[in-house]
């Protein structure tokens, strides 16, 4: 990846650049900064600092090479993406090595990422053939005449084209699946896309952009820029002030995404916002009790429960409370965290010093308020072992605040409808479950919940780029995959034609 292996120190890694008009280049000012590894605290990469003037050149390339991509025959872009998915393992190792060293990705997480990233090529690729055919048959097809008053007969019809030029915002947590999601969908319906990396895994973000222009690609349609933690307002004001971004997608916390909605306001950008959440996950009396404590504890600690769609939060009707949570702290149990270069780690270390302070927070404010720790009392550097509260209450912070970590709560209720009351008692309303035999009720149950998404007897963590991905409240607003995405990455025309002019 012209990461290139560069010398500092005693220790050799990786040189990340700036991926514009189809090769890397290192930013205007030269200015580098550094990744450090989660797990030991080694340098993981080192990355160059992208500014505004970097920011403006790449809006500018991605702006002339707008025009050959949007003219393509979409079958000729989805050609060019199936071989993007072609692609994928042969850059594993290559996603695995900067996952590894940037966030402590686990194998397991490694593969979830590479599986839907294909996924999302499929899906973006089928829906722009579909959306394609579908608007040329109803063109011919469906065509409305109008009458006017003066008996002048003219033909109405709507185009979908291209939006532009896209800026996608990834998120480092899943750095390869919701990096190609950001980047893909808007691609595949003819527009440029610039792909502002995090600078927690810049690595892994540029290398997306190399795997796509390998697969052909034109020079200039798919960029990558890094930038220094202290330089990313800079950077992002840059890139969505400038008027030939048109459109905007950000995955990442609700506080983030308040503010990237603050500036696209203030330019009229429309932007697709997925944001933070605190998935409930519902366990009614007649649940299979096994199941759900096995979900529970995948929902709940998979990359180190640092996932949008975690399970933050896990609602237990109180006649089968002890029997289940005997279940899941067998699970959560086993699960210590490590480095996951050591064979059988299924826990790796959570993301930066500031995470552990902020968790180990919660933790300790809960304990102190009545909460019972059941498992989860060491905490090693930024190793978080699976840590699971029960009887939480209101008063705690872990009531309302987001963990994205390796953190589960849980809350006893005596009803379904108490349970409902607890799980909508959020500002969050990305994803839920509920684990019922009772499938009637569940489905009363789903349309009471506060969610975009809801898994029936399935874990809250899930993923289907063909289905519409987003949520409510503070979770954002938007949404990635299925038709939704039509409208995300198109403009609307409405054209008439006056047949007697």
């Amino acid at each position: 990846m012209n990461i290139a292996s560069e010398s500092l120190g005693s220790c050799s890694v990786p040189e990340v650049n700036l991926f514009v008009d189809g090769q890397y280049q290192p930013a205007m000012s030269g200015s580098y900064f550094d990744r450090l590894d989660p797990s030991n605290d080694l340098l993981a990469s080192h990355v160059a600092g992208g500014r505004r003037e970097d920011a403006e050149h790449m809006i500018a390339v991605a702006t002339a090479s707008f025009p050959v991509w949007s003219a393509l025959q979409v079958e000729e872009r989805a050609a060019i993406l199936r071989r993007a998915k072609s692609l994928m393992p042969k850059y594993r190792d290559r996603f695995a090595d900067c996952m590894l060293r940037e966030i402590g990705a686990t194998h397991e997480w490694v593969d979830f990422n590479i599986e839907v990233a294909i996924e999302a090529i499929d899906a973006a690729v089928d829906l722009a053939v579909f959306h394609q055919s579908n608007q040329s048959t109803t063109e011919k097809v469906s065509v409305h005449s109008q009458q006017s008053a003066f008996h002048q007969t003219q033909d109405s019809y709507i185009v979908r084209k291209p939006a532009g030029v896209c800026l996608a915002i990834a998120p480092w947590n899943a750095p390869i699946a919701l990096g190609m999601r950001a980047v893909v969908f808007p691609l595949a319906f003819g527009n440029t896309v610039i792909l502002k990396t995090s600078e927690l895994s810049p690595g892994a973000h540029v290398l997306l952009a190399e795997l796509l222009h390998e697969a052909g690609i034109p020079n200039g349609v798919i960029g990558a820029i890094t930038n220094a933690p202290e330089h990313s307002e800079e950077v992002i004001t840059s890139l969505i002030s400038n008027p030939s971004i048109r459109r905007v997608n950000f995955t990442g916390s609700t506080r983030v995404g308040k503010i990237i909605a603050g500036i696209a306001a203030k330019y009229l950008k429309r932007c697709l916002l997925e944001l933070g959440g605190k998935s409930p996950l519902i366990v009614l009396k007649d649940a299979n009790l096994a199941l759900a404590a096995k979900e529970a504890a995948y929902g709940a600690f998979l990359n180190q429960g640092q996932i949008c769609m975690a399970t933050d939060r896990i609602i237990v009707e109180q006649s089968i409370a002890d029997e289940f949570i005997s279940l899941l702290t067998d699970i959560a149990a086993q699960l210590v965290a490590g480095d996951p270069r050591r064979k059988g780690v299924r826990l790796g270390p959570v993301a930066s010093p500031y995470v552990v302070s902020r968790l180990s927070a919660l933790i300790d404010d809960a304990i102190d308020k009545g909460a019972s720790l059941l498992t989860g009392a060491s905490r090693r550097g930024q190793f978080i072992d699976a840590t699971l509260l029960d009887h939480i209450t209101p008063m705690m912070r872990i009531y309302s605040e987001e963990s994205f970590g390796p953190i589960a709560g849980i809350y006893r209720v005596d009803s379904p409808e108490e349970a409902i009351t607890v799980a909508n008692d959020c500002e969050y309303g990305l994803t839920a479950a509920i684990f019922t035999n009772d499938l009637a009720l569940a489905e009363r149950l789903v349309d009471q919940l506060e969610s975009g998404i809801c898994h029936i007897n399935g874990a809250t963590v899930k993923d289907d780029p063909y289905m519409p991905f987003g949520g409510l409240k503070s979770s954002g607003y938007g949404r990635f995959g299925g038709d939704a995405c039509v409208d995300e990455f198109t403009e609307v025309r409405w054209i008439t034609v006056n047949r007697q002019a």
